[in-house]
């Protein structure tokens, strides 16, 4: 045997080793595994992110076209492609509030309010769903379901969207001809709005025509 050749200290260091590999080996071995497995997970989840992205990217365009050429079931069907396909991607959440509209642009108000649900379910960014509450208020006022629109508009919103909330508000409260509510709405707006916001001098004029005078 190869063993037989080497001096004692070799001997030593090689018996060493093996006992260490004896006890130690297969841990060893089973965490390399695991080790490139994630190596191996982590690449491929890398790619199917891309793939996904692209996949999003291509549809979104298509649902653009399908809009430009005023095609809302074409566009519902690519939307419901993507949430099939590619659910979760960015675009995919975009692409919902985008056929929503079309959906509504086309008089289409019970689906289009069904799409916005379904976004408002999925959407994680508050940015968004402020964006989302503001599309479904406006929804259930073309029903002048105006209560059920105010439900839309309850919560925390971001400072930015604040403004916009109260605005839409003042617009439901004063369509069912509560006028101290919506004067309170729209002041609430103006304070919210910065001066430079070009939307503020909109609201402005709304309290001017309820007879409220605006004082900076």
């Amino acid at each position: 045997m190869a063993t037989q050749h080497l001096d004692l200290e070799e001997q030593e260091q090689l018996d060493q080793l093996k006992a260490f590999w004896a006890k130690w080996g297969n841990a060893i071995t089973w965490l390399l595994i695991a080790v490139l497995a994630a190596y191996a997970g982590w690449n491929g989840w890398q790619y199917w992110q891309r793939d996904k992205a692209e996949n999003a990217a291509k549809l979104f365009g298509e649902l653009e076209l399908a809009v430009q050429a005023q095609d809302p079931e074409k566009a519902l069907r690519i939307v419901q492609d993507m949430q099939a396909n590619v659910a979760g991607a960015a675009l995919t959440e975009q692409a919902m509030l985008v056929a929503a509209k079309a959906l509504a642009d086309a008089g289409q108000w019970d689906q289009a309010k069904a799409q916005l649900l379904a976004a408002q379910a999925q959407i994680k960014d508050a940015g968004l769903k402020a964006s989302v509450a503001l599309r479904l208020a406006a929804v259930d006022m073309h029903s002048q379901s105006w209560d059920a629109a105010l439900t839309h508009l309850q919560g925390n919103w971001p400072a930015s969207y604040v403004g916009l909330i109260e605005d839409r508000k003042g617009d439901i409260f004063n369509a069912k001809g509560d006028r101290a509510a919506a004067i309170q709405a729209y002041q609430a707006s103006y304070q919210a709005l910065s001066s430079g916001n070009a939307y503020r001098g909109m609201v402005g004029v709304k309290l001017n025509a309820l007879g409220v005078s605006i004082e900076e």
